[in-house]
């Protein structure tokens, strides 16, 4: 009998041997290293997102040691900061965790925008796995909501998606 497991919509579908196809899937990165970049724009709820990053990561079995944290001012410096560490060769993945909500102009489109573009123009142009973890929210209590609280926490599934990403490309490129 198939097995089925539910997806975040609620739907089953097939467990993930996907018709006797292989499946390829990665193992926990060890030796990795994962930079944690935070802003310091909306500071208090940032601080809960890069908390939950990094303690996502320890469970994970990264060692301190493997683990770099580094802040900028606000989620437009992220891309900028993320390409540089990229270029360097610093990492091997890279969590990025900002908190922008909404105001009266049009400003926060372009930063909300502008800054998950530019992570995803790190990822593709450096081979990397680059989370975006930066929330663009409609109001400080929703930004809570899903920096620990009923919303989960942003931060540690930034970090979980990154090792996760990490593992597979690095099954694939054996």
């Amino acid at each position: 009998m198939r097995q089925h497991h539910q997806t975040r919509a609620g739907a089953a579908r097939p467990a993930l041997d996907r018709h006797g196809v292989p499946l390829l899937a990665g193992v926990p990165p060890r030796g990795a290293r994962i930079a944690v970049l935070a802003s310091t724009f909306n500071g208090a709820i940032v601080d809960r997102l890069a908390d939950g990053a990094l303690d996502a990561l320890r469970e994970a079995g990264m060692a301190p040691a493997d683990l770099l944290f580094v802040q900028v001012a606000g989620a437009w410096e992220l891309p900028q900061l993320a390409a540089r560490l990229a270029a360097a060769g610093r990492c091997d993945a890279i969590v990025a965790v900002g908190c922008v909500i909404r105001g009266d102009t049009s400003h926060y489109d372009v930063i909300v925008n502008e800054s998950a573009r530019g992570l995803m123009q790190v990822a593709i142009e450096h081979r990397l796995p680059v989370a975006n973890g930066v929330l663009a929210c409609e109001d400080e209590e929703q930004a809570w909501a899903r920096a620990g609280g009923a919303g989960g926490n942003k931060g540690a599934e930034a970090a979980a998606a990154a090792l996760a990403l990490l593992s597979v490309l690095r099954a694939a490129d054996v």
